[in-house]
């Protein structure tokens, strides 16, 4: 690679802005979507192909020898993308009126024609590239030193009167020069100068597709009645018509390459038929490749030089179909119908229900309003396959005769799977739509099971279980019937009836005791599974529209059509938790593998995160398309979801696997809108995103600096938030004085070592070395500077002078009671007292002031009175008031001091009132703590 290339590409490769997100879902990628209703394109490498398939905004590249997906589109283009060709390593890609240049899925260059019209049919040979749109051709030009065509070289126009351009090929040894079908006739351009070069007369029915032929000047046509149109270019005349029995409409033709003589036709019927020119016949027909609802067959296309068909459909299937080699006899030879050799493909309806179907979340089973039944690889796309409906043998070896032939099984609408006896007998049960049983399958051999599981009604069935031990499947009725079945004889076990309508929702638990069902008529029933036995039931003030059941914690989730969400202990068999907030019916519900977090769905287009312990909203976003389905997978790192007009799956991953997640009730106003999960993951985030995710980390760095308030209420009383020691401390603190005195005085050692012999300076003590010298603070030089010049943290010590000290609790005491006219405000004398030392404070209330006049005794009661009053650090005022009285309790009781004793009986009469409830209030706490204690 050139230096130029990657300087092109750092020019040309658009920033990719990343999109807002959830604070615990990150969108990751989408599975099941494979084609759309745009043709494919085949590339070529040497000897080996690729195959380009549309999905939307983006395109995939298949390796044609395996479908194997090797590269997806690394960027979106702005609008659905409506045109794809491929030529040797570079993909290109037509949306609205521009053209995309990929290679190996990277966006290279850009180019836009002069057109509003959408560009629907792309052509690149030799050293051009023609994008049609209805009527203009418009032709860019490799610039020299280009590898691709950049360059706009001219502009074709199709008038009116020959119809709307259909297709454009170009003919082999056609030098500059491409053939155009309209509707009505075919055209010949030479690009080189520009103009029309032919026009052939009109056709009587509509033209649909074009493809050239290996044959010189020789073209192949379709038309709408399904007729085939040889028609040579250089005679102007048509050839041969080959008639196909149908009036079906011709979508594609291809001609085969390999040395046989073949042209394979597309229906939009979904069927493909193949001729053999030189015997002029049909040889096969091939039924249904394609779904006829979706558009039938979009494209086929034999691989240059193999006898190998590739075809794709709106039905989201990319399909190989391969010819064995002939069967030759002496005369004639048989051409054996082409067998299907591999296949990638997808839901081509929008999933209705999915679910996980083991605990390392490897595999998702889903189901779709198209009757299809699907496995998907989580980590490999070739492991994804459908499940085969083909019903088993009876007893004397032939098969059960009807679905095989008629049809698909109905529509799923609920599935239940466990793997404890997978590959035993089946293990999965779904309920379908319109049936009066309850089909089996197996996922071990991705098959449709033995057993049809009836209702004990005659209803038809409306939900399904199955016990952990994977013994028992349960059958709920639209009539309000459960049936109990063995899942490996399909024998009924037990029949329960307490429902008068449709049961929408059946649990058991893991140790097969207790069986919970719900159903429209607002009941929850709980039974005795073991026992047949019933135990109770709930009646809900509206119906019960679905229920999850988590089996670890023994809680219910049911979603209502009053659009709440209730949490049923099934334990206690009582509600715990009501959830309010969505404001339209919900679609879906999940708990997370923990049992902490409940995910819901609704029509209001929110995806909500609840948690549980506090019940409230935690996270919640708003998505383009409605969720039908959510799921959490087993192992807790994604989420799936299935979506209105979206048949992918949409894999979503969970960022609280790395970091702890805000528990913070949000509002709906809080939501963000969000995009879904892409194919490409352009604005989608990686499964380790949450780990390294500076968002994530600025919460937690909010999270961890949160402080709660100091006190809740003024009108609650707030005991003191330090150690438990310090009250004891005070109450205690003279009789730890006289434990700690020692019992007699330190005696010299009779031969004392040398070292301990030394005194003064020569040991270090400076104290003795100033021995016999008066020493006092001063106040003059009290700005922290030493008389040699030294600095000091504290006053400076001079002989000879008068000093004067005050501690910081009467500092603080003073000038307190002097704040507000003198009324005092003895909040950060309050404050020095909750966090000094137990010691300090004893000394500090041994050092007030006793002598008359008596003014900081009555300041400190009156701070006592104020904290009494605040209800803050209610305990800690009355262990200092204690003190108060216990080491000036003479002076109080003999004062003649007004003020004091006026604000002793302010004290005490405050106290008197408070003492009588706070006894109240803690001797019925006490009673509740005791009483939940013992049940």
């Amino acid at each position: 690679m050139t230096d130029s290339t990657i300087k092109r590409r750092k020019v040309t490769e658009p920033m990719v802005k990343k999109a807002k997100t959830s604070k615990i879902f990150s969108p990751f990628r989408v599975i099941g979507n494979v084609s759309n209703d745009i043709p494919f394109a085949i590339g070529t490498l040497g000897s080996t192909f690729y195959i380009a398939t549309s999905v939307g905004k983006s395109f995939q590249i298949y390796d044609a020898n395996n479908l194997h997906l090797l590269f997806v589109s690394q960027n979106q283009t702005d609008s659905k993308i409506n045109a794809l060709t491929a030529h040797f390593h570079n993909v290109y890609a037509a949306y609205d009126n521009k053209i995309g240049i990929y290679k190996r899925g990277r966006l290279e260059h850009t180019l836009t024609c002069d057109t509003t019209e959408s560009i629907k049919k792309l052509l690149v040979f030799g050293e051009y590239l023609l994008a049609a749109t209805k009527n203009e051709i418009f032709v860019f030009k490799k610039a020299q030193g280009m590898k691709v065509a950049t360059e706009f070289y001219t502009k074709l126009t199709v008038s009116e009167i020959d119809g709307q351009i259909v297709d454009l090929v170009h003919p082999a040894t056609y030098l500059n020069k491409i053939a155009v079908a309209t509707t009505t006739n075919v055209l010949i351009f030479n690009i080189h100068s520009g103009k029309l070069i032919y026009t052939s007369a009109g056709f009587p029915y509509q033209l649909t597709t074009i493809e050239t032929a290996p044959a010189l000047d020789v073209i192949a046509l379709g038309n709408v009645k399904g007729e085939v149109i040889l028609y040579n270019l250089k005679k102007g005349k048509t050839l041969r018509t080959l008639p196909t029995g149908t009036d079906s409409s011709i979508t594609s033709l291809s001609f085969r390459t390999d040395g046989s003589t073949h042209l394979a036709v597309g229906f939009n019927t979904g069927d493909l038929m193949f001729f053999d020119l030189d015997k002029k016949a049909r040889i096969h027909i091939l039924k249904n490749v394609h779904m006829e609802s979706y558009g039938g067959v979009t494209k086929v296309a034999f691989l240059n030089g193999q006898p190998i068909l590739v075809t794709n459909g709106a039905d989201n299937q990319l399909k190989e179909y391969v010819f064995d080699p002939s069967l030759s006899t002496t005369n004639t030879s048989v051409v054996s119908p082409p067998r299907h050799l591999r296949s990638r493909g997808g839901h081509s309806a929008p999933p209705s229900s999915i679910t996980f179907v083991d605990e390392n979340s490897h595999f998702l089973l889903s189901a779709s309003r198209d009757q299809s039944f699907w496995s998907f690889s989580l980590r490999k796309d070739a492991q994804s396959q459908e499940l085969s409906q083909r019903a088993h043998k009876k007893s004397d070896g032939k098969r059960v005769a009807g679905s095989t032939v008629k049809g698909k099984y109905p529509e799923i609408i609920d599935i239940a799977i466990e793997n404890a006896r997978e590959g035993e007998w089946d293990n999965v049960l779904t309920a379908h739509k319109g049936e009066q049983f309850a089909r089996t399958w197996d996922t071990r051999n991705k098959r449709v099971g033995k057993h049809q599981l009836l209702t004990i009604d005659q209803g038809l069935v409306q939900s399904v279980a199955i016990s952990q031990c994977g013994n028992f499947g349960l059958v709920g009725s639209q009539s309000g019937g459960i049936g109990v079945y063995n899942l490996q004889s399909g024998i009924l076990r037990k029949k329960y009836q307490l429902h008068k309508k449709a049961v929408t929702g059946i649990a058991l638990d893991g140790m097969n005791r207790k069986m919970v069902s719900a159903g429209l008529d607002g009941i929850v029933g709980f039974y005795d599974f073991s026992k047949s036995k019933y135990l109770g039931k709930i009646q809900l003030e509206s119906a019960v529209t679905e229920l999850v059941y988590h089996r670890s914690s023994d809680l219910l989730a049911l979603a209502l059509d009053d659009l709440s969400i209730v949490i049923i202990d099934a334990v206690t068999q009582k509600v715990v938790r009501v959830l309010w907030g969505h404001s339209n019916r919900i679609t879906s519900l999940d708990f997370s593998p923990d049992g902490r977090w409940l995910i819901s769905a609704g029509l209001d287009s929110t995806i909500r995160t609840w948690d549980l312990p506090t019940g409230g909203c935690i996270d919640g976003v708003k998505v383009t398309n409605v969720a039908t389905s959510v799921k959490f997978s087993p192992l807790g790192d994604y989420l799936a979801t299935a979506h209105v007009n979206q048949v992918g799956i949409s894999l979503w991953t969970n960022r609280a696997q790395f970091r702890a997640v805000s528990t913070r009730h949000v509002e709906e106003d809080e939501f963000i809108e969000i995009g879904l999960p892409n194919v490409s993951g352009e604005g989608s985030g990686t499964i380790l995103e949450g780990a390294f995710d500076s968002e994530m980390a600025d919460q937690d760095t909010l999270l961890n600096t949160y402080q709660s308030v100091e006190q809740i209420s003024e009108a609650l009383i707030t005991l003191s938030v330090g150690p438990r020691s310090k009250v004891n401390t005070l109450l205690n603190l003279e009789t730890i004085k006289l434990r700690n005195k020692p019992k007699e005085a330190p005696k010299k050692p009779v031969n004392a070592p040398f070292f301990l012999q030394l005194s003064g300076e020569k040991v270090g003590d400076d104290a003795v070395g100033r021995e016999g010298k008066s020493v006092i603070m001063s106040k003059e030089n009290a700005s922290g500077s030493l008389e040699n010049g030294q600095e000091s943290n504290g006053f400076s010590l001079k002989p000879g002078q008068n000093a004067a000290f005050e501690s910081e609790f009467t500092r603080l005491l003073r000038e307190n009671a002097t704040i507000n006219n003198n009324s005092g405000d003895f909040t950060e004398f309050l404050k020095f007292m909750s966090v000094a030392s137990p010691s300090t404070i004893d000394l500090e209330i041994k050092s007030i002031n006793t002598m008359e006049p008596l003014t900081e005794m009555c300041h400190f009661i009156k701070a006592l009175t104020q904290g009494v009053k605040s209800n803050y650090n209610y305990e800690l005022m009355q262990v200092f008031f204690q003190l108060f009285v216990r080491c000036h309790g003479d002076i109080l009781y003999t004062t003649t001091d007004e003020e004091l004793k006026s604000t002793l009986q302010e004290w005490f009469d405050l106290n008197e009132g408070k003492t009588e409830s706070f006894d109240d209030l803690v001797k019925y706490c006490s009673g509740v703590i005791s009483l939940l204690n013992t049940a």
